[in-house]
């Protein structure tokens, strides 16, 4: 399974770690990667919205103006509509395969969009706290 053929003769040699992991990059099973495509997409069209919010917030506040800020609420928002989102658009894409050789659609699709959208919502916030609204804060 994790084997390849070597260049001398046929029989295989191990793969490494570092070397099997690569190759499960290459080669993910379709459903996942549609599930992180779609939530990927999702999660980037929000975090861009988030992203123009906040950083206009933090120069009214910076030049002093007075402004009602959301961004709280805004982040918890990109968080629900990736999660919202990304499950809907995942049930869409995914079909699961039944016995008679068919494919339908269940709540198992739903949940892999859900456990796919949770950890890219949270990484794409740090992303835009951390290095993209300090980025754009300075130019």
């Amino acid at each position: 399974m994790a084997d390849r053929p070597s260049k001398v003769g046929g029989t295989p040699r191990p793969r490494g770690f570092f070397a099997r992991r690569i190759f499960q990059l290459q080669h993910a099973p379709r459903p996942v990667f549609r599930a992180v495509l779609a939530n990927g997409i999702t999660t980037t069209a929000l975090t861009v919205a988030y992203l123009i919010y906040d950083v206009q917030v933090e120069r009214t506040i910076r030049s002093g103006g007075v402004v009602n800020d959301a961004r709280t609420e805004a982040a918890a928002l990109v968080v629900l509509g990736t999660v919202a989102a990304g499950s809907l658009l995942t049930y869409l894409v995914v079909p699961q395969p039944r016995a008679d050789g068919s494919v339908g659609r269940s709540g198992w699709s739903t949940a892999l969009g859900f456990f796919a959208s949770l950890p890219m919502a949270y990484t794409a916030l740090v992303i835009e706290s951390q290095l993209l609204k300090p980025l754009f804060m300075g130019l």
